[in-house]
């Protein structure tokens, strides 16, 4: 399975907002330095999207606790209409 650049930024952006940058360096977070890492390496290899396999197990987890807060948004809305 892969995840796209879209997607990616997406993922990035859902943990910026679990887990703010802090200090007055403004640190990342663990979860989004796992996943900028990813992106990084995307940006440099001029990827449109990577494989889940390619990266490591942190940052495979993150994308696939990412996904499952989708699906749980899009069921809820389901459920509710």
């Amino acid at each position: 399975m892969n995840i796209s650049m879209p997607e990616l930024e997406q993922a990035i952006n859902y943990w910026r907002l679990q887990r703010p940058a802090v200090g007055e360096e403004c640190a990342l977070s663990p979860e989004v330095n796992a996943l900028a890492d990813v992106y990084a390496l995307m940006i440099i290899n001029h990827s449109s999207s990577v494989a889940l396999a390619s990266m490591g197990s942190v940052a495979q987890q993150l994308i696939g606790a990412w996904r499952q807060t989708k699906l749980d948004v899009s069921t809820g809305n389901q459920s509710m209409g």
